[in-house]
Order: C-alpha cells, then sequence, then structure tokens
C-alpha cells in the first residue's frame, strides 16, 4: 500500500515559479516508480515526468525545459520544480506511483493517486 500527500499549490502570477512536494509513504517495503501528471480543467490528465529507482528521469516532450522533478531520498519527498509559469499551466497536479516503470502517456496504468495539488496561474 502506497499513500501520496501533495501540497505546494497556490496562486501565482505567470512568469512565477513554484515548487510541489510530494510525501510517500508505504507500507512494509515497497519500492515504486514515481512522477507527475496533471489534468487541466476540461482537458485529460496528461504526463509531466517521472523518475526512475535509479534516478533516471523522464519529461513530456511538450515541456520544454521548464519543470524539474526530483526526489529527497532520506525525507522520502518528491518534488516537482516548475519555472515561468504560464496560464496554461493551470491545472490540478497529481502526485503518482506505481510498481512498474511509469508510462508519462497513460495515466490508467498508475497504481497510486495522490489527491493532488491545485495551481492556478494568472496573467
Amino acid at each position: 500500500q502506497v499513500q501520496l500527500l501533495e501540497s505546494g499549490g497556490g496562486s501565482v502570477q505567470a512568469g512565477g515559479s513554484l515548487k510541489l512536494s510530494c510525501a510517500v509513504s508505504t507500507v512494509g517495503y515497497v519500492t515504486v516508480y514515481l512522477g507527475w501528471f496533471r489534468q487541466a480543467p476540461g482537458k485529460e490528465r496528461e504526463g509531466i515526468a517521472m523518475i526512475d529507482r535509479d534516478g533516471t528521469t523522464r519529461y513530456a516532450a511538450f515541456l520544454k525545459g521548464r519543470f524539474t522533478i526530483s526526489k529527497d531520498h532520506v525525507e522520502n519527498i518528491l518534488h516537482l520544480q516548475i519555472h515561468s509559469l504560464k496560464p496554461e499551466d493551470t491545472a490540478m497536479y497529481y502526485c503518482a506511483a506505481s510498481h512498474w516503470p511509469l508510462n508519462l502517456g497513460r495515466p490508467e496504468a498508475v497504481d497510486y493517486w495522490g489527491k493532488g495539488t491545485l495551481v492556478t496561474i494568472s496573467s
């Protein structure tokens, strides 16, 4: 069993930055692959970034370098740093975990979801 708790969302002006966090807790010795997805109003959930157990990171092609995923292995917290925020980044951001490598194009394959943290960007 895996529990994910996101934080760090809020209302920010365009051009600003945010750092989202996801506290990861597991029952027993469980290793999972972690990542971030988002869902804008009226749109489908889309993958943003993932981090493999060896630390390898992968990003969705459309992001163009504004997002950075990282993991604090001591505290077991997943982060997503976002720079140069745009109004189109407005969405609910979800932390995701799976027992298999995440596929950013297949949110339906994710095993565990957090409840999300809302990011609102104003122009």
